[in-house]
């Protein structure tokens, strides 16, 4: 073996040692900057989904699986309960409870709450090497490094994977992207082993997120658009017919998907593309059989028909029941005004809202106006991956576009095309070459023609030096742009996207850090101070955390699958006393939580939800709740003096400001989130204050138990102008008349 074979093989072992150690400091800076939640506040589940899931996982570790899939959960949606098993997907649930079993036959008995909040920062650092992977294989190691450094550190991701956020994505992303990986490997190589590692990947993501049917629809999209560009190929046939064969039987095995993926009008488009490239695959055998003239008329013919024929059994099968049609979310993603027309339920969760423009900026920085760069290069050769890319690129960004929450999906292949960007502007400036050789060019000069050759080599030397000061130029630029990166990512993490949503954290006049912590302090009042099989009415924002927090009954929650039952939970706040006391009792209320900023400022109160609630109540009783009860003749929405007679005499408003006046101490009462002055005291019959937590931000009341006589005197109009010492007076009166608080 030569001395050349040595060096380079020492190189290429260098190289390798050097990926390995980048990939390795990736995957600790993408973990460690999703843990300044836990260093800022403390180790603790974040948000209101995350809540459930937490539940779910506890229920897990303590039963068997087969007893998890059976589980009915009667603490929710009461008082029709919920089959939880078979309306979740338990991939999140199973994977920390696998993780948390092996760590305990190793010795390592760690709480399951700290593997369920670390679950996220642990699966980023793998969905960094799999971003790596994937970007090598559309162009080389040196963009998959920068990748999966974009990757691991871009705020698009870590809005969803920091420490605590125990949600569906925490593992879904990684899942996409070693999905996608597998694919592309699968369909460059022809590899049936790839693609079924491709189809292992995807049941795994549908086991975990709802999102799976991005990958459902993305693969069969890059197949069609390779056979429309006349790409098909064997290797192609092998790799998509091994990947829906396998990825849609092992998809059925998920209680909550069942038959979709043939009965579902999100999973046809996967089928449809099956077909297709069943017949392109028969139609190019009879092609090797058959004259060129005559086979192109026949591919025409048979194109048309089979489109013609797919469209009408699309719409004769779901026509006929047998297809489940699209959903309003699918709509929602075209049309942005049908959710909030048809399905408010959905316009009113804040993730569903359409992008603003600054938030690509703030959840991607710089890589924004590198993504088109890189697409645009793609193009420039443009191979069957670089098509997945592309398709991927101008899919998402238009929903992206549409919908907050799906930043997330868009967020990989921004990183992707960006890094391919500068690896392909790096490849250029970095090269030194040129300059190198130069030098070399004037030691080897003869001596009889020295002038002539150093007039030449200096002359190139003078080129190369102004050619290495613009080199050196771009890339400082970009050493800067990639500082500046690092720097907004880590100041974005820290402020913006490490704040539980339980814990408040604000500024003193002083500049000291002021944590509130009223959320947890009312369930754990509702915890220690209330029955146990106690039934909470609040806005289903709040649903999962009074479950998992504070161990009680609620009515409705998170899930949103009953539009009926939330929209009875909104006519309940949003109608008068003696309309909601009827309802309380008929679903066995025995305290109502809402949620109130006027004290504290917080602008994300129930005040501030009430037009949605009073919308989705609307939606089913539409001739007893009325949006345009509670907005003046002006069309404003008021609580002051100003306010409507509806919106003065609805349960939610007079829970929100009961003795609110009298907290200000004969001072002017000034409602601090909705900027109005509050002068008279509602007056509440049906509950009592329970509890409010100590920056009023929740506040809890107990249902009375009035028998008959008091709802009769509740309905009368000379009792909606009294207090309840008033009753009292009267029910002295009128001694067969037992009103019980």
């Amino acid at each position: 073996m030569s001395s050349y074979e040595l060096s380079q093989g020492t190189v290429n072992n260098i190289q390798l040692f050097l990926k390995g150690l980048i990939l390795i400091l990736i995957a600790g800076a993408a973990i460690s900057s999703r843990l300044f939640s836990v260093i800022r506040f403390e180790s603790i589940i974040h948000e209101f989904d995350p809540w459930f899931n937490f539940r779910a996982t506890k229920y897990l570790v303590s039963h068997s699986y087969y007893e998890f899939l059976n589980w009915f959960d009667d603490r929710t949606w009461y008082p029709l309960g919920r089959v939880t098993g078979g309306t979740l997907y338990p991939g999140l649930m199973v994977t920390s409870g696998t993780i948390w079993h092996a760590l305990r036959k190793i010795g390592l008995p760690i709480d399951i709450r700290n593997v369920s909040v670390l679950l996220a920062p642990a699966f980023s650092g793998v969905t960094a090497y799999f971003t790596y992977l994937f970007t090598k294989e559309i162009k080389d190691s040196s963009a998959g490094l920068l990748a999966a450094a974009f990757m691991g550190i871009a705020p698009g991701y870590i809005s969803r994977s920091v420490a605590g956020s125990y949600d569906n994505e925490a593992i879904a992303i990684t899942l996409l992207m070693a999905a996608f990986y597998f694919w592309i490997k699968a369909s460059k190589e022809g590899s049936v082993f790839w693609a079924s590692w491709a189809a292992v990947f995807y049941f795994y993501m549908v086991s975990a997120w709802g999102g799976y049917v991005f990958i459902t629809n993305l693969i069969p999209l890059h197949v069609f658009v390779l056979i429309l560009m006349g790409r098909y190929n064997k290797k192609l046939y092998a790799a998509y017919s091994t990947w829906y064969a396998i990825g849609t039987l092992a998809s059925m095995q998920i209680p909550f998907v069942g038959f979709l993926p043939i009965r579902s009008n999100d999973h046809m488009a996967a089928l449809g593309v099956f077909g297709l490239i069943q017949i392109v695959a028969f139609g190019d055998y009879i092609r090797s059989q058959v004259p060129t003239n005559k086979f192109k008329s026949v591919l025409a013919v048979s194109v048309v028909l089979i489109i013609a024929l797919g469209i009408l059994g699309l719409v004769g099968l779901t026509y006929a029941g047998l297809i489940a049609p699209w959903t309003g979310r699918f709509y929602s993603l075209w049309d942005t005004n049908y959710a909030k027309i048809h399905i408010p339920i959905i316009a009113s969760v804040s993730e569903h809202q359409p992008t603003a423009w600054p938030a690509f900026f703030f959840d991607t920085q710089f890589l924004i106006w590198l993504f088109p760069a890189g697409v645009y290069l793609l193009f420039q050769d443009l191979s069957n991956e670089g098509v997945f890319v592309i398709v991927y690129s101008v899919l998402c960004s238009y929903f992206a576009g549409v919908m907050v929450r799906l930043m997330l999906t868009l967020t990989p292949i921004i990183c992707a095309s960006a890094a391919i960007a500068i690896s392909k502007l790096f490849d250029v400036y970095l090269d030194f070459s040129e300059y190198l050789q130069s030098k070399v060019v004037v030691q080897e000069t003869s001596s009889e023609k020295a002038k002539e050759e150093i007039s030449v080599t200096t002359k190139s030397k003078n080129h190369t030096v102004f050619g290495l000061i613009s080199k050196l130029t771009v890339i400082s630029t970009f050493a800067f742009y990639l500082y500046l990166f690092v720097y907004h990512c880590t100041w974005v993490t820290s402020i913006a996207y490490s704040s539980p949503s339980v814990v408040l954290s604000s500024r003193l006049p002083d500049g000291s850090q002021n944590i509130i912590d009223d959320y947890r302090e009312a369930y754990y009042w509702l915890r220690m101070n209330t029955p146990e099989d106690a039934k909470i009415l609040s806005w289903w924002d709040y649903g999962y955390q009074i479950g998992g927090m504070a161990d009680r009954t609620t009515l409705v929650d998170n899930n949103t699958w009953n539009n009926t039952h939330i929209a009875t939970v909104g006519k309940a706040l949003s109608s008068s006393e003696e309309v909601s006391y009827e309802i309380l009792k008929e679903h066995d209320v025995d305290y109502i939580l809402i949620i109130f900023g006027g004290v504290l400022g917080f602008s994300g109160d129930d005040l501030n939800k009430y037009l949605w609630m009073i919308r989705i109540a609307e939606g089913i009783w539409p001739e007893e709740v009325k949006e345009k009860d509670f907005f003046t003749a002006n069309g404003e929405y008021r609580v002051d003096d100003q306010a409507t007679d509806v919106m003065k005499n609805s349960l939610l408003y007079k829970l929100s400001y009961h003795r609110f006046v009298d907290l200000f101490g004969g001072k002017q009462a000034t409602d601090r989130v909705r900027n109005q002055k509050i002068t008279k005291e509602p007056d509440l019959n049906i509950v009592e204050e329970a509890y409010t937590t100590e920056n009023w931000l929740v506040r809890i009341y107990k249902v009375k138990d009035l028998d008959n006589a008091g709802r009769d005197l509740i309905q009368s109009s000379k009792f909606e102008k009294e207090s309840i010492a008033g009753v009292k007076r009267r029910v002295q009166k009128r001694p067969e008349l037992d009103l019980r608080e």
